[in-house]
């Protein structure tokens, strides 16, 4: 489903967007009293379908049952999936946006969302969850709008990207660069180097515990074609036929400028607004965003619950232990 905004969008950097649209997913049946809302907000290069990209979760029985949940998900500004990006058409040329598109940040994101849920006549929700740059998002939204949300819940992110993962961006950015057709008019420009990027980004998303668990050849006489090398091409062939390298590229970028305290104060004093419920869930062997960084979420948000998954996956943990997952929001969603 798609809505579309003829109000101009201010971004943060200054520039105006002069029009939006929004793509969105819904899964069950809202109520009459519309009490029974759970908005997703999904991770960089996912899209609004969640039951397609977070296993066993809209599923009956699950923290996501359409039977008893009204869920929505929608696609962030930036996304190639159907939301205002570098894919859609500039109406000032009358050609895709391209690399003109202007920076994004997650505040923009969050703008663009809280139309769409004014346009649902979605006042409140019951729980507003994400993770990775979803958790990006949900934090947000809950700051700026404390009372839409009851409950959140933050997932393997941050209040503000480090250094390190900023490093990790950069090197992606770097590699699409590289590709000598970005910057062209081609729909496939960036392809190439955004494949090499996506390699780089799994680095981070899994870590060397997953890699030396699932990707070691059982046969150490090899030369070449190691199962690690095939892997790594394999999966940046994937992200190269399914996502845009200019989406890409602004997206990381909303990752890297991802701080809640810009412009209002300290994190410690703008954590303490969330009014909502929240549950902060870290993953053990998450090197993108390590247990470290939740502690200051912990510590300061008013009324919180800690969990943190242990899991040999890293930051992809997330995705893989839904079994975990599911039992922490249900046991969450119950309290």
């Amino acid at each position: 489903m798609r809505e579309f905004f003829v109000e101009p969008l201010e971004l943060e950097c200054g520039e105006v967007l002069p029009s939006v649209e929004v793509e969105y997913t819904t899964y069950g049946t809202l109520s009459p009293a519309k009490d029974n809302v759970i908005w997703v907000c999904h991770a960089l290069t996912a899209d609004s379908r969640v039951a397609e990209w977070w296993p066993h979760t809209v599923e009956q029985g699950r923290f996501l049952d359409p039977e008893k949940w009204f869920v929505v998900c929608a696609c962030f500004l930036g996304s190639p999936y159907g939301t205002t990006s570098p894919v859609t058409i500039n109406p000032a040329t009358g050609r895709r946006y391209g690399a003109e598109f202007p920076t994004i940040t997650v505040r923009d994101m969050v703008a663009v969302h809280s139309r769409l849920a004014e346009r649902l006549g979605i006042e409140r929700v019951e729980l507003l969850i994400g993770s990775s740059i979803g958790g990006f998002q949900a934090m947000e939204w809950a700051i700026a709008a404390p009372g839409f949300a009851r409950r959140v819940a933050l997932i393997a992110t941050c209040t503000r990207s480090s250094a390190w993962a900023i490093a990790f961006n950069e090197s992606q950015r770097m590699a699409i660069e590289a590709d000598a057709t970005f910057h062209t008019d081609s729909p496939d420009a960036g392809a190439a180097g955004m494949a090499v990027a996506r390699s780089i980004a799994l680095l981070s998303y899994r870590g060397a515990e997953a890699y030396n668990a699932t990707q070691t050849d059982p046969d150490g006489e090899k030369l070449r074609g190691f199962r690690a090398t095939t892997y790594q091409q394999h999966q940046g062939e994937k992200l190269r036929r399914r996502f845009d390298a200019n989406c890409y590229y602004r997206l990381t970028e909303a990752v890297d400028s991802h701080n809640i305290a810009r412009s209002r104060g300290s994190v410690e004093e703008v954590l303490r607004t969330i009014e909502a419920k929240t549950l902060v869930v870290a993953i053990t062997s998450d090197i993108l965003f390590p247990p470290s960084d939740h502690v200051v979420m912990v510590e300061n948000i008013p009324s919180v619950e800690y969990r943190l998954i242990d899991s040999p996956f890293g930051h992809d943990g997330f995705l893989v232990e839904y079994e975990q997952l599911d039992e922490i929001i249900k046991e969450f969603m119950n309290s």
